[in-house]
This record gives C-alpha cells, sequence and structure tokens, in this order.
C-alpha cells in the first residue's frame, strides 16, 4: 500500500498582527522526514511512505498568504507525481489562518482530495484546540485527536490516525465520518485535561470506541482566539456503524455542553499586579508565574513587558523571567559582552500596543554558538535575570533554562509566558499562579472583538438552548 504524508501544523490567532513567515517554520521534505523523531515512527507499519512536505511552527500571527500558497503548490505537486496513490496521511494542528483566507485546513484539504480523487483514502490528525468546518469534513476519511493538554500524547495521536489508516487499507473496510458541533468556545487553559472536568471526560474516549463500529472517538475544544465561522468545539467520530456513531457524537456533545459552566482556571489567578504581590510575598517557591495573555504556545506575540515592570516595581529577588523578544535588545546584550552595564529599551518590539520598560542592567550570559535568529541573552536587571531573545519562543523545559546558566528550581520565582504548566515546569511550581494578562491570547475571551465567530456561543452568550445535531461527511451521505 502506497500512502503520502505531508502537512502544515500551526495555531493562529487572528489577533496577533505579526505574520508568520518562512524562518518561524521547522520544514522537513522527501525520505528524510522518515529519519525525523517526528515522524520515524512510520517505519514500523507495513506500507509505502512517500514523505513530501511537513512544516511545523510554534503558534502565533496568521500565516504569509504567500508561503502558504507555495508550501501547498509543493505538496500537491508532490501528490501527483507519487500517484497512484492508495492513502493519504495529513499532520495538521487545525488551527492555521492564512492571511486573507478563512478555514486554511478546509482550503488545504479539499485541494489534497482533489489531486488524489474519491476513492484514495485520507487520513488526519489534529491538536484538540484546532478548528473544524463541514469542508474538512467532507473532505477526509479518518480524524483523531490529541486526548491531552498540556499535549503528551501528540505521537499516539499520529500513530492512532495512521494505524486507522492501514487497517482501512488493508481490510478494505472504508470508515467515515461523523461530527456534532456545540456552540461552546473555551480557552486551553479552562479545559486542561489535568483538571476537571476535562480530566474525566477525555479519560473516558476509549471507552467509546469499540473494534467495529466505532474506530476513533475525538472531541475538539477548537481554537477560541480565531475569530472564523468554524470556531466552535465539536465531536468527530470515525467508524462504520452509522447508529453507534451517531449515538457517541451526541452524547458526547451533549456531555461537553451540560458540563460548559464548570470548566474553570486549574491554577489562582488574578491581575498582573495582585499576581506578582502574592509571587513575592510568597514563603514557599518557586513559585511559578504564568503570564498567559502573551504565550507564544497559544499564539501569543511574546514580546509584552508588563510583567517585567510590576516585577522590578515590586522588588522581586531571586527571579528569572523567561524570556521576553527583543531581537534589538538582544543585540544591544551581545554586543556590550559579557559583564557589561547597557541601557535597554525592553519589549514592544514586535506589537506595538504594549508598553516598553527602560532599564539598567548587566549582561550575565550570552548564548554562543547561534545564528543572529537565534540568539538568547541573560540580563540581571536589580534581583532579576531576564531573558532576552532574538525570536519569539517559550521557555516551558528545564533544559530551556539550564542552557543559559539559570536553575528554576532554586529561584524564588520562576516567570514565563505561559498558561498552563508545562510538563516540566508543573511540577516544580510551588505554587503556580497565572495572570490574566492583557495580550492577543487575552484570556478573559469574553472580551475579544466577535466578527465571525458563530453566535449564540458560550460564554459570549449564556441565555441560549443546544440540542445536539449529528452531520455526516460528504462521503458517507
Amino acid at each position: 500500500m502506497r500512502i503520502a504524508v505531508a502537512g502544515l501544523h500551526t495555531e493562529c490567532s487572528t489577533y496577533n498582527p505579526v505574520l508568520a513567515r518562512e524562518a518561524d517554520f521547522r520544514v522537513l521534505r522527501g525520505p528524510g522526514m522518515l529519519k525525523d523523531g517526528y515522524f520515524d515512527f512510520l517505519t514500523h507499519f507495513p506500507a509505502e511512505f512517500i514523505t513530501i512536505l511537513h512544516a511545523r511552527a510554534i503558534a502565533g500571527g496568521p500565516v504569509e498568504h504567500g508561503l502558504y500558497q507555495r508550501w501547498k503548490g509543493e505538496i500537491l505537486d508532490g501528490l501527483k507525481a507519487a500517484l497512484p496513490l492508495d492513502g493519504v496521511y495529513l499532520a495538521l494542528h487545525g488551527a492555521m489562518f492564512v492571511e486573507g483566507m478563512f478555514d486554511a485546513e478546509g482550503d488545504f484539504i479539499a485541494a489534497v482530495r482533489e489531486v488524489v480523487g474519491p476513492e484514495v483514502i485520507i487520513a488526519t490528525s489534529y491538536d484538540l484546540h484546532g478548528n473544524v468546518s463541514q469542508r474538512i469534513i467532507d473532505n477526509l476519511d479518518i480524524f483523531s485527536t490529541y486526548r491531552t493538554a498540556p499535549h503528551i500524547d501528540v505521537p499516539d495521536t499520529m500513530r492512532r490516525a495512521v494505524t486507522m489508516l492501514v487497517r482501512a487499507l488493508s481490510t478494505g473496510v472504508r470508515p467515515k465520518l461523523a461530527w456534532a458541533p456545540v456552540p461552546v468556545l473555551l480557552p486551553g487553559e479552562r479545559t486542561s485535561t489535568q483538571d476537571e472536568p476535562a480530566r474525566s471526560f477525555y479519560a473516558r474516549m476509549h471507552q467509546i470506541e469499540e473494534p467495529t463500529g466505532i474506530w476513533d472517538a475525538s472531541f475538539q475544544v477548537g481554537y477560541v482566539w480565531a475569530d472564523e465561522e468554524r470556531a466552535t468545539a465539536c465531536a468527530i467520530i470515525t467508524g462504520t456503524d452509522r447508529t453507534a456513531m451517531e449515538a457517541a457524537a451526541r452524547q458526547l456533545a451533549q456531555d461537553y455542553w451540560d458540563a460548559r459552566e464548570k470548566f474553570v482556571f486549574g491554577m489562582e489567578t488574578g491581575s498582573i499586579e495582585d499576581c506578582v504581590a502574592r509571587a513575592i510575598a510568597s514563603p514557599t517557591g518557586p513559585v511559578v508565574l504564568a503570564e498567559s495573555g502573551d504565550n507564544p504556545t497559544g499564539g501569543g506575540v511574546g514580546d509584552r513587558a508588563e510583567m517585567l515592570a510590576a516585577l522590578m516595581a515590586g522588588g522581586a529577588q531571586g527571579c528569572i523571567f523567561a524570556g521576553i523578544a527583543d531581537q534589538a535588545a538582544t543585540e544591544t546584550a551581545y554586543q556590550a559582552g559579557i559583564g557589561a552595564r547597557v541601557r535597554l529599551h525592553i519589549g514592544a518590539s514586535l506589537d506595538p500596543s504594549s508598553t516598553p520598560v527602560e532599564a539598567e542592567a548587566e549582561v550575565r550570559f550570552l548564548l554562543e554558538g547561534t545564528s543572529a535568529l537565534f540568539r538568547e541573552a541573560v540580563v540581571r536587571i536589580g534581583g532579576i535575570d531576564l531573558v532576552l531573545t532574538a525570536r519569539r519562543r517559550p521557555f516551558h523545559n528545564i533544559a530551556d533554562f539550564t542552557r543559559l546558566g539559570l536553575d528554576p528550581r532554586a529561584a524564588k520565582i520562576v516567570a514565563v509566558k505561559s498558561g498552563y504548566l508545562s510538563p516540566e515546569l508543573g511540577p516544580i511550581a510551588n505554587p503556580g499562579i497565572m495572570a490574566l494578562s492583557p495580550g492577543v491570547v487575552d484570556q478573559f475571551v469574553e472580551r475579544t472583538e466577535r466578527r465571525h465567530t458563530p453566535r449564540p456561543s458560550y460564554p459570549f452568550d449564556v441565555d441560549f438552548t443546544y440540542v445536539p445535531q449529528v452531520r455526516w461527511s460528504a462521503l458517507a451521505r
């Protein structure tokens, strides 16, 4: 069996003014994809995989239109060259927004279907924060999404999608898709599977599946910072038994709707000023202080300095703040050298809508052996060791700190641009506090402008009724 593999994987806030360009992506092409750790699992399947192109980036702003068209064209050309095919596996995120275009995944998947034809089976894996449309469902046969947030089951989900695809091709049994949209659109920080009710809701997904009629049960929380018509939660069922699939989709949709008001933040929350004051006064440590509104992995710009200003005003000591994206400030630190004292203008370098900080700083560490694009500097401002970066990036792993000579376990306060804490930072938090800070991934989603999001939709609207309606893919009708 011949299976083509490709994908464009990113999450885009429509409120983020900074375009995602080619340098922001990690791009894999051709046979090298099978040697990369992200796709090497494919070598364990009894199939011939024709790997074309996969581009992946952390969340951010809209993808540059010309870049999308170029990569889409390259993938379609690769598919044409690979014909005849038995199947296609698309490794996607599901919340890509291309400048000037709504429903980018719908456009991409429909184009793939047009090239390979109606008989080829197409499978996809998705992030549970991806958004879905009827156009997407109509052009797919197999769908599977993550069941954890933070996402620790990415490889499992990818394998699940490919396993179903190989099963279909090996047995000659072609599954179909059913889905049930739910008019609820909540941020990931209120739907983390580490907390109830999401923990129990997702833990029972596998109980819905059975060997013959239902191959996969998936549920999309959706991506709340994309103001699109497809922005909504939904249940998606892959299988062959229409009656069982319809019942499962309807039940999942109803259960999520019934639990909508129970989804709350899993950490202490408050304003930047309140959270900083609590962190400074805390008798225990390290306090991991998450600045949620500027979280790069949620689509934030990553250059806001309000948290830094509050830490400075409070006289924070023993604090690590990682980090602020500011190429000019980073370059100033490199030019000055370790041990130098420099005057820095920090923040608002990518999105000028925020407030920068002026500060005198001592250069403590410079990451060597990297190109200018990947430079990172540690500067000390009073009791704060601040990480400056030339590009947007998160600091979620212990190694992100130790490679800069920093030990987050020994700090009194660790401030990061994050929402829910990563699997490595969560266990060291004592406690974890999340600031509901301003930014393009504002956790107060009710105050974000909505021009295209379907209405009514919770939590933007609260006084309305809902009865699940199951819809089928065009291939299942």
